[in-house]
């Protein structure tokens, strides 16, 4: 797996593959750009709306707890908070591009009760495959503020038609129990809650509790406490604060326990993923 070798690009990792990432700072948005052997990343989420195309050979990946196989020209589209993996089922990896889009460019229509997500995680969209391309070509490529801007707005008005109000296969309703629970976790991410803890703040007990958390988030409490340190640390780190003081804010028990989650769901170290966001040296 690889690491971006810096601001303006990747470089060959030594064996399974390459990652070129960079970040737009004004308006936040991320590209990537990488090719995986094998396993790519383990089950993660992000705080962007994730939009790319795969290029070359074959994405498997789990999402709204479902398999989805990519291949050359289709179109991902995943919306904030859905958790998903990555892997090569075939020896020749794959290559892909994508772009992050900050939540705030999908501000929610005055009619829409939450924002809006993708009706479907995989399309097949040859406009909109070319469209993504163009778009981010011109954020990676560093074409300039008004071929960003105006790449970035024939992407948002083609995304239109992908769009729904309801998220299928999302939970609208879970019980209470979980409901606190999560709300107790974002709430103490920081802190080392205990499963008994967590269940008697949720009112059940700690075997309940694990069932019905898992039936509501699709995950146990722990792999959801690890995702919100993750996001926590990430946002932190693209706006420069070293990963050893992230690593104490977001409740990690130290730089190395960071860097070995960090790694493992986004390919690069913390360090690494600072120093691109802000070209601050390590």
């Amino acid at each position: 797996m690889a690491e971006s070798a810096g601001r303006d690009g990747g470089r060959p990792a030594a064996g399974d593959g390459w990652m070129s990432l960079r970040r737009d700072a004004e308006t936040g948005i991320e590209t990537i750009r990488a090719h995986f052997k094998g396993h790519a990343y383990d089950p993660h989420d992000h705080d962007d709306f994730l939009v790319g195309v795969t290029e070359q050979g074959v994405q498997e990946f789990r999402c709204r707890r479902s398999v989805h196989v990519s291949t050359p020209g289709r179109v991902i589209l995943i919306e904030p908070g859905e958790v998903h993996d990555g892997r090569a089922p075939r020896d020749d990896g794959f290559t892909y591009a994508m772009l992050y889009l900050p939540a705030l460019l999908f501000a929610a229509p005055a009619e829409y009760s939450r924002a809006p997500g993708f009706r479907h995680t995989l399309a097949d969209d040859p406009a909109l495959a070319a469209i993504i391309r163009s778009a981010f070509q011109a954020v990676h490529g560093g074409e300039g503020r008004l071929a960003r801007d105006l790449a970035l707005d024939r992407l948002r008005a083609h995304l239109a038609g992908h769009v729904a109000p309801e998220l299928p296969g999302r939970r609208i309703g879970f019980s209470a129990a979980a409901a606190r629970a999560r709300d107790a976790l974002h709430a103490r991410m920081a802190e080392d809650p205990g499963l008994e803890e967590l269940a008697a703040l949720a009112g059940v007990d700690r075997f309940r509790l694990n069932r019905l958390f898992r039936e509501a988030f699709g995950q146990s409490p722990h792999a959801y406490l690890v995702r919100l340190r993750l996001k926590a640390a990430r946002r932190r780190l693209a706006a420069g604060e070293s990963p050893a003081a992230v690593a104490a804010e977001v409740g990690f028990a130290d730089q190395s326990h960071l860097g070995r989650w960090f790694r493992r769901a986004y390919g690069m170290t913390p360090a690494a993923y600072r120093r691109i966001c802000t070209n601050v040296p390590d």
